[in-house]
């Protein structure tokens, strides 16, 4: 990826303060790099993530929006995946209403401990991204 830094798109991540936060700032302790254009907002269960927040996210010209979910460890009931998913597959229908591609929302269950795996999802979207832009 042969992109500029100013160039590099803006992503907007939405983690669970008790599950996936430990892991994105051990990330920035472990020093892994992966694009400084990554905004994280925390939140307390992935599953209460709104469809108009994301929308909000595209809006203010946010290239891109990951849910780092909980996944089988939430604190707050055993249906938060499913819950989660629900959301990114109504606001993915409603972006690809709008003619925004459905694939600039992801989402992934990033434990406690998946500082690596936080990083390598990053690197692979901000990649999907650029792409997208350069086509």
């Amino acid at each position: 990826m042969s992109v500029s830094g100013n160039d590099l798109p803006k992503i907007l991540v939405f983690s669970t303060e008790k599950i996936s936060d430990p892991a994105v700032d051990m990330a920035g302790l472990l020093k892994l790099h992966y694009s400084p254009h990554v905004y994280t907002i925390p939140i307390p269960c992935s599953s209460g993530v709104k469809p108009r927040w994301i929308l909000k996210a595209f809006e203010q010209g946010f290239d891109g929006v990951f849910i780092a979910a909980d996944g089988t460890d939430c604190p707050y009931g055993e249906s938060c995946t499913e819950k989660t998913g629900a959301v990114i597959k109504r606001t993915q229908e409603i972006l690809k209403e709008r003619g925004i591609d459905p694939a600039k929302l992801r989402m992934a269950a990033i434990c406690s401990v998946c500082s690596e795996a936080f990083v390598k999802h990053m690197k692979t979207f901000t990649e999907y991204l650029v792409k997208q832009k350069t086509n």
